[in-house]
C-alpha cells in the first residue's frame, strides 16, 4: 500500500511540473520576434519537418480547428513566410509551403531558442541535458498521439468508466 501511495505522490509531482512548463513556454515565447506569436511559429516549425501540405493536414498536426488554422497560415502568408499554391492532384485545394524567407525566419528562430537554453541551462552538465531531452523524448512517445488516442477514449468510454 505504500508503494502505490508514494507512486501516486510522484505522478501528483509530475503533473504539478509539468502544468509548470507553461512558464519555461512562455519565457521561451517571449524571445521571439514581435510579428511572430508561437502559433506562426509552429506553423513554420511543421511545414519545414513535413514539407508542404494541405491546411487539413496542417490543421490535425497542430490539433486545432480548421478556423484557427486558417488565422494562422493567413498571418504567416503575409508576412511572406509561407505561400499558398494550386495542388495539383486537385485543384480546389491549396498546399502550403515554407519560403525562403520562412526557412530564414526558422533559422533565426533555431539560433535564439538554442541561445537561450544555453543562457538558463548554463549550470547544468551537459550530461544532465542529454537526460532531459531523453526523458522527455520518452515521455512524448509514451503518449504517443495524444490526438488519436484522445478521439479513441472518448468515444469508447463508458458513463461509468
Amino acid at each position: 500500500m505504500e508503494e502505490l501511495v508514494a507512486a501516486h505522490s510522484q505522478y501528483e509531482e509530475l503533473a504539478r511540473q509539468l502544468s509548470a512548463i507553461g512558464a519555461v513556454k512562455r519565457e521561451m515565447g517571449r524571445m521571439l520576434p514581435q510579428d511572430c506569436p508561437p502559433a506562426s511559429a509552429g506553423v513554420l516549425a511543421l511545414l519545414d519537418r513535413h514539407g508542404e501540405m494541405r491546411m487539413s493536414q496542417l490543421a490535425e498536426l497542430l490539433a486545432i480547428d480548421m478556423s484557427v488554422t486558417s488565422r494562422h497560415v493567413a498571418h504567416a502568408a503575409e508576412r511572406g513566410w509561407i505561400e499558398r499554391k494550386p495542388d495539383p492532384a486537385d485543384k480546389r485545394s491549396r498546399l502550403l509551403h515554407l519560403t525562403p524567407s520562412g526557412t530564414e525566419l526558422l533559422e533565426e528562430l533555431a539560433e535564439r531558442y538554442t541561445a537561450t537554453l544555453a543562457r538558463y541551462l548554463d549550470d547544468w552538465t551537459d550530461t544532465d541535458v542529454g537526460h532531459l531531452v531523453e526523458l522527455l523524448a520518452r515521455l512524448r512517445t509514451s503518449f504517443g498521439d495524444c490526438r488519436t488516442r484522445a478521439h479513441h477514449d472518448s468515444t469508447t468510454r463508458t458513463p461509468a468508466g
